[in-house]
C-alpha cells in the first residue's frame, strides 16, 4: 500500500512537531550530546533513557526515531491536532495490542539555516532488527544523500531539478537557493513520501512521475542534482533505490551524456555515480567517453572510493538488509560476482560528477582521485573549481597568465622531505598542499618553491619569473616554459589565488 499523507494531515503534523519541539534543535537538546551521538550510531538505549518523563517530545522520539510502541492516549496528545485514526488510515502509524508504533520513518533534518522533516520507509523490524528491504523501499537520509548535499553548488538559481528525488532530501536543501523546484521519480511510493516530506516541511516542489529524464523532456534547468540508482552490476532491479535495471555503469554513462541538454547555458549538473575499473582500461578514459560527442561541457569526475568486487557486493547486500551468509544473499552474490568477473571488472569506483554547459571552444575535462583524503568534495570546493576553470580559460594564453598577479591561499603549507644519509639528512623533495577542503597536494622544485614564496599579489607572474631567472642564472624563457603548466595546476586547485 502506498501511504497517503494528505496536505491537511501534514500541516497538522508540522504544527504538532513545532509545538513539542520535535525538530533539529529540540531533539539533540533533550537527548544531550552523548545520547544523541549514540542514536546516530544506531544505539537506542541512551536515547530511550533520556526520554523517560520527557512528555510529548519523548513520545515522538521513541515513536519515530527508536521504533517503540507507545500508548494511544500519549500518541494522541503528542500528535494533536492530528487524529490517531487519520494517522493510521494514512499509513503513518500502525496499531497493535500494546499501543501504536510508527509505520514510517519521520525525522528532523536540517542545515545551518534551519530544519525540515523527512518521511521515508523504516529499515528495521519492531525491536530494531534489520529486515530485508522491499523492492520499492524508500531510503531516508543516508550517507550517499548527505554526501551529495554537501558537494552541491549552492548559488542562487532560477529552476532546479532533483532527478530521482527519493524521499526528497536534495530538494529540501535546494529550496535554500532555487526559485523553482521540480522533482521526479519512477517509484510511486517515493513520490508519495517525498510529497509528505515537502508538505510537512512547507517546501513547494512540483513532483513529476516517470523514468529518468522522460518527465522533463524538452525542459531546461539552471541546476540539476541527481542521486540515481547507481549500483553497478547485472541488469536487474531488486530495489529501485539502488538498481537501475541497466548493466554495469550504463546508468552513469547515460546520465552524463544526456544531462547537458537539459541545462541552460552555464547550468550545472551534479550527480553521484559508480564506474567500472575494467581490465586493460584506465577509468578516466572510460568516464570521459560518456560525454556528449559535440562537446560544450566542462566536466569534473572525482573518484572518492574504490572497492574490489567482493567488498562491493558484500556492502550492498548488507545495505539491502540481507545477511551475506543467508541462502538468498549467497545466490545473489554468486550471480553478481560472476557477472563482474565475466566483464573483467577489477574494481568499482564511486564519486561525484560535476557538469557545466558551456559555449567554450575547449571545455575543461578533468578526472581526479580523492581516495586518501579525510575530507570529500564540498559545494564550496565545486564552486571554486568552476570559477577557477573560468579564470584559467580567460587566461589561457601564456601572455595573459604572465600578466596576472597571484597570491598564495592562506591555507597553503610547504612540506620538505629528507631521508637518512651517511652525513645526515639528504633532501629528497618538497610538496605544497592546502590544509582546507580536499587537501590538494603538489610536488614543487626549488624554483617552484621560490615562485610560491613570491606570489603575494604585488608582482605579476612574469615579473616574478624574470627575477628568479636573474637570480638563478637561468634563461627566462626556459623558466617560463617549465613553470606555467605548474602555475595553472596550482590555480586550478586553489593553492594560488588570482588578485583582481
Amino acid at each position: 500500500m502506498v501511504p497517503w499523507l494528505t496536505p491537511t494531515l501534514c500541516a497538522g503534523l508540522r504544527e504538532a512537531f513545532q509545538r513539542v519541539g520535535f525538530d533539529v534543535d529540540g531533539v539533540p537538546a533533550l537527548l544531550g550530546p552523548a545520547a544523541h551521538a549514540a542514536l546516530s550510531r544506531d544505539e537506542p538505549v541512551p536515547a530511550r533513557l533520556a526520554t523517560v518523563d520527557a512528555g510529548p517530545l519523548g513520545i515522538c522520539i521513541r515513536l519515530f526515531l527508536l521504533g517503540d510502541t507507545e500508548p494511544e492516549s500519549a500518541v494522541a496528545e503528542a500528535l494533536a491536532p492530528v487524529a490517531v485514526a487519520d494517522a493510521v488510515a494514512a499509513g503513518l502509524l500502525r496499531g497493535g495490542p500494546d499501543g501504536l508504533r510508527a509505520a514510517l520513518d519521520v525525522r528532523p533534518h536540517g542545515d545551518d539555516r534551519g530544519g525540515w522533516w523527512v518521511v521515508s520507509d523504516l529499515d528495521t523490524r519492531p525491536g530494531g532488527r534489520r529486515a530485508p528491504l522491499g523492492a520499492d523501499h524508500v531510503l531516508g537520509v543516508g550517507q550517499a544523500s548527505l554526501s551529495l548535499a554537501s558537494a552541491t553548488v549552492r548559488r542562487p538559481v532560477g529552476r532546479l531539478l532533483d532527478l530521482g528525488t527519493g524521499c526528497g532530501v536534495q530538494a529540501l536543501h535546494a529550496a535554500r537557493h532555487a526559485g523553482e523546484l521540480v522533482a521526479t521519480d519512477i517509484n510511486q511510493r517515493a513520490l508519495a513520501l517525498a510529497a509528505a516530506t515537502f508538505a510537512i516541511s512547507d517546501v513547494p516542489v512540483e513532483l513529476r512521475a516517470g523514468a529518468w529524464l522522460e518527465p522533463v523532456a524538452g525542459d531546461r534547468f539552471d541546476q540539476v542534482v541527481c542521486n540515481p540508482p547507481f549500483v553497478a552490476g547485472p541488469p536487474r532491479v531488486r530495489h529501485t533505490y539502488r538498481d537501475s535495471g541497466l548493466a554495469g555503469d550504463t546508468v552513469a554513462a547515460r546520465l552524463v551524456g544526456a544531462l547537458p541538454k537539459h541545462l541552460t547555458d552555464g547550468g550545472v549538473a551534479q550527480l553521484l555515480a559508480c564506474w567500472l575499473h575494467v581490465r586493460g582500461q584506465e577509468w578516466p578514459d572510460r568516464v570521459t567517453s560518456w560525454l556528449p560527442e559535440q562537446g560544450g561541457v566542462d566536466a569534473w569526475f572525482v573518484q572518492r572510493e574504490l572497492a574490489d568486487p567482493a567488498l562491493y557486493v558484500g556492502t550492498w547486500l548488507r545495505d539491502s538488509g540481507l545477511d551475506p551468509a543467508s541462502p538468498q544473499a549467497r545466490r545473489e552474490a554468486e550471480e553478481w560476482l560472476a557477472w563482474l568477473a565475466a566483464n573483467q571488472v577489477e574494481g568499482i569506483g564511486f564519486g561525484f560528477v560535476t557538469l557545466r554547459r558551456t559555449g567554450a571552444a575547449e571545455p575543461t575535462v578533468l578526472c581526479e582521485d580523492l581516495l586518501d583524503t579525510p575530507v570529500g568534495l564540498t559545494g564550496e570546493e565545486a564552486v571554486g573549481w568552476l570559477d577557477r576553470v573560468d579564470w584559467l580559460r580567460a587566461h589561457s594564453s601564456d601572455a595573459a597568465l604572465l600578466a596576472a598577479r597571484l597570491t598564495r591561499s592562506p591555507d597553503v603549507l610547504l612540506e620538505r622531505f629528507a631521508e637518512p644519509g651517511p652525513d645526515g639528512w639528504l633532501p629528497v623533495g618538497s610538496t605544497v598542499r592546502r590544509l582546507d577542503g580536499p587537501g590538494w597536494r603538489h610536488e614543487v622544485d626549488d624554483p617552484g618553491t621560490a615562485l610560491l614564496a613570491g606570489c603575494q599579489g604585488a608582482l605579476s607572474v612574469g615579473e616574478l619569473l624574470a627575477l628568479l631567472a636573474a637570480a638563478g642564472s637561468r634563461p627566462t624563457a626556459e623558466l617560463v616554459a617549465a613553470s606555467l603548466p605548474a602555475v595553472r595546476e596550482l590555480v586550478r586547485h586553489g593553492l594560488l589565488v588570482p588578485v583582481e
